[in-house]
């Protein structure tokens, strides 16, 4: 019975340092996701930033696979707003994401710049630039390695892996592009410009340009054509980095300050939404029902966003804030 024991409890480390070091040491380490693509705007395309004119702030928190010891918690923090005398929008953020129970940390800090053009009477145009700072590092004394183990007392044993202790410090630029009107928006977003290095081991792993291509719509079904009738947001975003590509089609429905979303990630998942709007605040939730052959294994992902907008409403305003979905 200990045998059995001691054999499960090592498939299972064995299975999160594999997560790990895919996540971490592999040359094709992607970054992390969030479900509510727009509750983070400025994660997903700094060209989003000051899009809202008005100062706001966004929190964000997600779980992901949280039945699988050795979860993915991610946070992220974020603050952007317009500013005239620089005709665009300023932004920052910072996330950290935590893999295997404070394994493997990664922290990064960002901030942006986008500059906001008027095209037409209808139609206006963002480009930003982001530069950012991360920081990845391991904790060695929370892995588990296979000459640790006793088949009769569990782990008593010293690794005779090699262990390093360095931190991995590197600068990251990243850059965005945003058309929209009040009907429609297209949005291009490709992050690691400098394909920065962030193994933490002695060989080369740089982390792959992020490809961000999304879009969408506003439909007002309502017939009334006011801010109580349904509106019907569908959605597509695509996202490729190195080998790893995702396309996710989705569609908003919103009636008053309740909002229900629903995405479908190919061959992976379906994503659940629900969110309510209050004035200057915003607070959503959201669950991915795995459909991989992980589905009874994982436990999903669960996340929960909030945002506040803060309400600055100058006298003369001529600036065009973006019609989007909120989650």
């Amino acid at each position: 019975m200990i045998k059995d024991l001691v054999k499960q409890i090592a498939q299972t480390y064995i299975f999160i340092i594999t997560l790990i070091l895919a996540s971490g040491y592999n040359a094709q380490a992607q970054d992390p996701q969030f479900s509510q693509f727009y509750a983070n705007p400025i994660y997903l395309n700094p060209a989003f930033a000051g899009t809202a004119f008005c100062p706001r702030i966004h929190v964000n928190y997600r779980n992901q696979w949280p039945a699988i010891p050795g979860s993915f918690v991610t946070y992220s923090a974020s603050y952007d707003q317009y500013i005239k005398s620089i005709s665009g929008g300023i932004g920052v953020y910072i996330l950290s994401d935590v893999a295997g129970k404070g394994s493997l940390t990664t922290n990064r800090i960002a901030a942006m710049y986008s500059y906001s053009q008027a095209l037409t009477r209808t139609l206006s145009l963002n480009f930003s630039l982001e530069a950012s700072f991360f920081q990845k590092s391991v904790d060695w004394n929370k892995l588990t390695f296979g000459d640790m183990i006793d088949e009769k007392k569990g782990f008593i044993y010293e690794t005779n892996d090699i262990q390093r202790s360095e931190n991995v410090y590197k600068a990251d630029f990243s850059a965005g592009a945003l058309l929209y009107s009040p009907i429609y928006f297209v949005g291009l977003a490709v992050h690691h410009i400098n394909q920065p290095n962030e193994s933490l081991v002695l060989r080369d792993s740089k982390l792959p340009i992020k490809w961000t291509i999304h879009a969408g719509a506003n439909i007002n079904v309502g017939p009334q054509h006011n801010k109580d009738d349904i509106v019907i947001s569908p959605n597509i975003l695509y996202q490729i980095q190195g080998d790893f590509q995702q396309v996710n089609i989705g569609i908003y429905a919103k009636k008053g300050p309740i909002v229900f979303g629903v995405w479908y990630r190919f061959s992976d998942a379906f994503i659940m939404l629900l969110g309510f709007e209050f004035q200057q605040f915003k607070i959503g939730y959201s669950y991915d029902l795995t459909t991989s052959d992980l589905s009874t294994a994982t436990g999903g992902a669960h996340e929960v966003s909030f945002a506040y907008r803060f309400d600055c409403q100058p006298k003369r305003r001529r600036f065009r804030t973006i019609n989007c979905p909120s989650f």
